[in-house]
């Protein structure tokens, strides 16, 4: 399963959104995830991925960008 099928997933069982309805480029906001919801996905994500998002990355709009991100992460701590 790829970022983006276990960022659907924990989405879903989360914030009990339909995984169907769920598109990769789709604004989050749009799921009815405001700032604060962001942030618990945020911690979420984290936890799950065993990641540190860096303060500078908040600019998270849809769930190709956050993909993207733990992506980055990831390959990062696997280098560090």
């Amino acid at each position: 399963m790829n970022t983006l099928q276990q960022l659907k997933q924990l989405i879903h069982e989360k914030f009990d959104i339909d995984i169907t309805t769920l598109q990769a480029d789709q604004p989050l906001a749009e799921y009815g995830l405001d700032s604060l919801s962001l942030a618990e996905l945020l911690f979420t994500v984290e936890e799950k991925f065993d990641i540190d998002f860096p303060d500078s990355r908040q600019d998270i709009n849809t769930l190709t960008e956050l993909a993207a991100v733990i992506d980055e992460a990831l390959t990062n701590k696997k280098a560090a």
